[in-house]
């Protein structure tokens, strides 16, 4: 039983280190392409573009979100803005309607019905060949239009940019250990950009060819994560998606631990369950590195996590129950019981090796994430609170959304 135990435990653990390694050897082999570009971004021709900003209940962030948009370096008579109020029972509307003398704006009202129904009401309105959402608690850079649309002017096959999501001044712990995390992402996400295997394209500012929706389909439920699941469309049907680094928008994060397990919660049922959807397309050649790369590191990532919490509960119940036996037996002895505590249960050099290696590869991504969107090197001590949190919490929302998979129960939005 202890060598099957250690068999699994190490092949999760040459799964994570074989992840990190392959998206190094991708940083190498691309990092010419990787560029930080200052200053405003030119381009020879700027296509029309809608942006639609969904919105319920969000009366205090919709103003600045909207205001963004104006201060884009783009021709102004090229950005179209929709807004959707999808049954907001606050202020929002209100906030709305002091944009409604602008030209460039137009503003919808629905019953509520969630996120993607609001984005494909604003589908139904929008004429131009490109499309974007901005979530109503987002705010663009200036020159993350430009930079996003640049992608599209040099490809014609590239049907979806994604920009880079930036935290920009945490207040607390719990955002602090996110905005090392977006700095991850910043990194993981051009790394699967450069692999074609990018799996979500999230709701603030990814610009897409309209033609996309006309020729898939609206945006649909997807266990309201409906910013995955169209990417996980547009990979089964192949088409290219893109992720520009330097384009940056400043997204709003959740402030308490409560309402980042929600959110989680929500995202990882989310990935579970699309890509149970899309099981036809695993590992098949046609797929390429979305088939055999993201959705299984995905998928094994989530496992591993949660079999080494099982197996941290399972030495901790061991190590109690010998304590209990030995005071039973010869009684209570401090000394002898401190001094052969052992607080990792797992006294390995070889586990303790490979968990600094790993660390080292998370302190890289966070190092290059933060190159990509300032574009210097530099490691905060704010990767130990990102350590500590995930450490404690990760492992119980990964396995309440199997259980909640398991039970078909989807998760609360908010």
């Amino acid at each position: 039983m202890t060598f099957v135990s250690g068999a699994i435990f190490y092949f999760f653990i040459f799964l994570t280190v074989y992840v990190q390694v392959f998206f190094l050897v991708t940083f190498f082999e691309n990092r010419g392409k990787i560029v930080v570009r200052k200053g405003k971004t030119k381009l020879e021709n700027y296509p029309e573009v809608t942006v639609i900003v969904p919105a319920w209940n969000e009366e205090r962030t919709l103003g600045k979100t909207v205001e963004s948009i104006f201060r884009l370096n783009y021709p102004e008579n090229k950005v179209r803005i929709i807004l959707i109020d999808d049954g907001s029972t606050d202020r929002t509307l209100e906030e709305m309607q002091k944009f409604s003398d602008n030209h460039r704006v137009k503003i919808l009202t629905k019953e509520n019905g969630g996120k993607y129904t609001a984005l494909n009401l604003g589908l139904l309105h929008t004429e131009t060949e490109f499309v974007g959402c901005l979530d109503s608690d987002s705010v663009a850079d200036p020159d993350a239009l430009p930079r996003l649309m640049s992608y599209f002017e040099k490809d014609p096959s590239v049907m979806a940019v994604a920009p880079s999501l930036v935290v920009p001044k945490p207040k607390t712990i719990i955002q602090s250990a996110q905005k090392m995390e977006y700095l991850m992402s910043v990194y993981s996400k051009k790394m699967l950009g450069l692999l074609g295997a990018i799996h979500v394209t999230p709701g603030p500012l990814t610009i897409f060819r309209t033609r996309v929706f006309d020729e898939l389909g609206p945006y649909r439920s997807a266990h309201s994560t409906e910013d995955m699941e169209i990417a996980y469309r547009m990979q089964k049907h192949r088409y290219k998606i893109e992720h520009c680094n330097d384009a940056y928008v400043y997204t709003g994060i959740p402030r308490t631990v409560r309402k980042l397990f929600r959110q989680r919660l929500r995202w990882i049922y989310g990935f579970i369950n699309n890509s149970i959807d899309y099981r036809d397309i695993l590992f098949r050649k046609k797929y390429g590195n979305f088939s055999f790369f993201t959705i299984p590191a995905g998928i094994a990532s989530i496992f591993a996590v949660c079999y080494l919490l099982v197996r941290i509960f399972y030495n901790l119940g061991e190590f109690v129950h010998s304590k209990f036996v030995e005071y039973q037996t010869v009684g209570f002895d401090l000394g002898a019981s401190l001094g052969n505590f052992d607080p990792f249960f797992l006294s390995t050099k070889s586990f303790i090796f490979l968990e600094v290696l790993i660390i080292g590869f998370v302190a890289f991504a966070m190092m290059m994430g933060h190159r990509m969107v300032e574009g210097k090197w530099k490691l905060s001590f704010k990767i130990v609170h990102f350590l500590v949190i995930f450490s404690l919490v990760a492992p119980f929302w990964l396995l309440k959304a199997i259980w909640q998979t398991v039970i078909a129960k989807s998760p609360a939005w908010r």
